[in-house]
């Protein structure tokens, strides 16, 4: 379908969110696609950062119960604001670790081998973290990696079919580890169809939300997902290394954690220092350490942002980017050799359009020559990420221009096809 400049101009005079870019920290004549790397400063997290400095500098360690953000209390706040965005109960949330951290934690919880009933499935497309803790807590439980860990493959090397992780059940596997949005194609998986089958099956059920969380709405207290983790650095904009998230579904509550530690206390019975934990009743058991404040309340500033917003609306507009990018790709760029991969599907795509080209190292180093900050993985894909909130429809329009214009004068052949370091 041909889109015009006039297209985009049109849309972004219908947009609900379009005054929510004056929220955040933009760079003139910078077009920012790596949203769902890093998401840019909100002024409003700006400020909710330095509330809590200013705690600090004012009431040192009485902070924790009478700044005007207690931060004994921040980490269950930040999880009922979080609730609304993934379908959960404000107390089936809890903002704290890292990403990587919280599945450790929940699969030290969940992944209980017993009999047959030992392996756990996963796929081949993950992010390397997730394989990563997945290897360490089998070897952890004394088995062999390669006897207990199922990765489902890939049939094209950027999607996956629900059939086939759902042929891949028995009654050998103990739980499931999926991605909700696969990080280089950009799929949506059927979160609520795998979930139903594997329950039918009696198994443990988790997803990891990095690159939906913030972009789409979830309901995995509905859909009787068991645990999920998550970042809030990406789409949630919560800054570099900010604290992350998970979720355990209700029916779980009130057992102890598998890595127990101070904050997984009951916060009445936290300082009778008791040798006996006495768990929360809430996902706040599934916290361990004291929690980091200063990485946590910048996300205070953002939930507000998204609250206002709605996760609903912010969803229609992300599928609109989209569906933009991927009409202009095909019809500005199909001479150049450019795939898409994500799924044309409304329904099975997540935030950001998937392009592979033989060169797409280099081409991403003249992007970021322009102005325009793309996201490349490994070995060919250049990923756009257009987040609603602060990326309008004719900056999508001026990036797909900005990348014929590269193509036709041949700018990237200036730069090696090789990764830098970091990517």
């Amino acid at each position: 379908m041909k889109r015009e400049r006039q297209d985009a101009k049109r849309l972004d005079e219908q947009d609900e969110l379009l005054s929510f870019k004056s929220e955040f920290y933009t760079t003139p004549h910078t077009y920012y696609m790596d949203g769902n790397s890093l998401g840019l400063l909100s002024k409003r997290s700006e400020q909710a950062l330095l509330t809590s400095l200013e705690d600090w500098k004012q009431h040192g360690i009485d902070g924790w119960t009478e700044g005007e953000q207690p931060w004994y209390y921040m980490s269950e706040k930040l999880g009922e604001m979080t609730a609304p965005l993934i379908g959960a109960k404000a107390y089936e949330v809890i903002n704290t670790g890292s990403i990587t951290t919280n599945l450790h934690q929940l699969l030290a919880t969940f992944y209980k081998p017993e009999g047959r009933r030992t392996k756990i499935i996963a796929d081949t497309l993950n992010f390397p973290s997730d394989i990563y803790a997945l290897k360490s807590q089998i070897e952890l439980k004394g088995l062999d990696v390669n006897e207990n860990l199922v990765q489902i493959k890939s049939s094209n090397g950027y999607t996956l079919s629900e059939d086939d992780i759902i042929s891949a059940m028995d009654d050998e596997t103990a739980l499931l580890l999926l991605p909700s949005v696969l990080y280089r194609s950009g799929q949506l998986l059927d979160i609520e169809k795998i979930t139903l089958n594997a329950h039918k099956r009696g198994i443990i059920v988790g997803f990891d939300l990095a690159h939906s969380i913030g972009a789409l709405p979830h309901h995995l207290h509905d859909w009787g997902v068991d645990f999920a983790v998550w970042c809030t650095y990406k789409y949630l904009n919560s800054g570099p290394g900010g604290t992350g998230g998970l979720y355990v579904h209700e029916k779980h509550l009130g057992q102890k954690p598998g890595l127990a530690g101070w904050f997984s206390s009951s916060k009445d019975k936290q300082f009778d220092m008791e040798h006996d934990l006495t768990p929360a009743e809430t996902a706040g058991a599934y916290q361990i350490g004291t929690p980091h404040i200063l990485s946590s309340a910048p996300l205070l500033g953002s939930l507000e942002i998204f609250k206002e917003a709605g996760i609903e609306t912010i969803r229609k507009k992300s599928l609109q980017l989209t569906q933009l990018l991927m009409d202009l790709v095909q019809s500005e760029l199909h001479e150049y050799g450019f795939r898409i991969t994500n799924p044309l599907e409304d329904h099975r795509r997540g935030g950001h359009v998937s392009l592979v080209h033989s060169e797409a190292a280099s081409i991403c180093k003249a992007l970021k020559q322009e102005g325009v900050v793309p996201d490349f993985r490994s070995p060919d894909v250049i990923r756009l990420a257009p987040a609603a909130l602060y990326v309008s429809f004719e900056d999508a329009y001026d990036v797909v221009m900005i990348l014929k214009e590269i193509m036709k004068d041949k700018k990237h052949k200036n730069f090696s096809n090789q990764r830098g370091t970091i990517a």
